[in-house]
């Protein structure tokens, strides 16, 4: 072993502990499809959030009524807020973890 190395084994001890791993936060949904539907609810608009996987939708809806300030519901395992929210929808479920979000 050259002294380059001896030296820098003997400094390796003086080194502070490395900071441990952060944990990982659980990856949200892959992707969300939102639309705006009027259909078969007396003329009044609502936004649909569909294909949400391995989501808690009771705990997602809430969060999302409380950030936009409307109404909804789950309705065959997809979201229903009331208005049309497709503007700020997206960044909202961005924030919350969801990896791709397609407006249509």
């Amino acid at each position: 072993m050259s002294d380059f190395k001896k030296a820098l084994e003997a400094l390796r001890k003086d080194l502070p502990a490395g900071t441990p791993p952060k944990p990982q936060q659980p990856k949200g949904p892959a992707r969300a499809v939102v639309r705006m539907e009027r259909k078969g609810r007396g003329g009044k608009e609502v936004t649909v959030v569909e294909q949400l996987e391995h989501v808690d939708l009771d705990k997602l809806l809430k969060e999302l009524k409380n950030a936009l300030g409307c109404g909804g519901a789950v309705e065959n395992g997809t979201l229903v807020l009331q208005g049309d929210q497709r503007k700020r929808l997206p960044a909202i479920l961005e924030a919350k973890g969801v990896r791709k979000v397609i407006v249509g």
